[in-house]
């Protein structure tokens, strides 16, 4: 497996004994403040045992995708990780820290949130259960997911499809133009 051209977990911070895992989550947030909501959400990943943080890309914005409602655009950001958890115990982190920043799960699919957290990439696996599925479903033909994943790991291989950056220059320059970066926060 490739590590995508990112470091690996240095060994004086205790991670030589355990099996580490190189994951990609991919945060979005449209409510509250939506930087400051994917600000909180990094820090918070940093905070899991677990958990290394390697990479953080920059802040896009885009329209809500795929959505019944009008809702107001999207911050989107893909955070790079080291991590010893499985990938249903990483889900389950993730789910955590959403309940945590007020994301609230109701009946409508794509619904306006604080915060989400999904897991794009864990490895080369892939993974179709229940509760997961990986690579995430049609990631890899959402800019939203790619510009910033490309960022920061333009090699990372998406099971079935390919690196990152090819994929990404093979969707219209369209749909590449309406992820566009912003300024953060001060």
């Amino acid at each position: 497996m490739t590590r995508h051209d990112l470091p690996r977990p240095s060994p004086e911070r205790g991670h030589a004994e355990t099996s580490w895992h190189r994951a990609y989550l991919g945060l979005g947030s449209n409510l509250q403040g939506p930087q400051r909501q994917i600000q909180r959400a990094v820090d918070a990943l940093r905070q899991v045992p677990g958990i290394v943080i390697v990479a953080v890309s920059s802040l896009y914005e885009s329209a809500a995708w795929d959505v019944t409602s009008v809702q107001p655009d999207y911050i989107n950001a893909v955070v790079a990780i080291d991590t010893s958890l499985a990938p249903e115990s990483l889900l389950d982190a993730a789910m955590r820290i959403e309940g945590e920043h007020g994301r609230v799960r109701g009946p409508e699919r794509n619904a306006a949130r604080t915060i989400d957290i999904d897991i794009v990439l864990y490895d080369d696996l892939n993974i179709h259960s229940a509760r997961l599925t990986l690579p995430h479903p049609r990631m890899h033909e959402r800019a939203f997911v790619l510009r910033p994943l490309a960022e920061i790991a333009p090699h990372a291989h998406v099971p079935g499809y390919g690196e990152a950056a090819t994929l990404l220059r093979r969707l219209p320059r369209s749909a590449i133009d309406t992820v566009r970066p912003v300024a953060q926060e001060a």
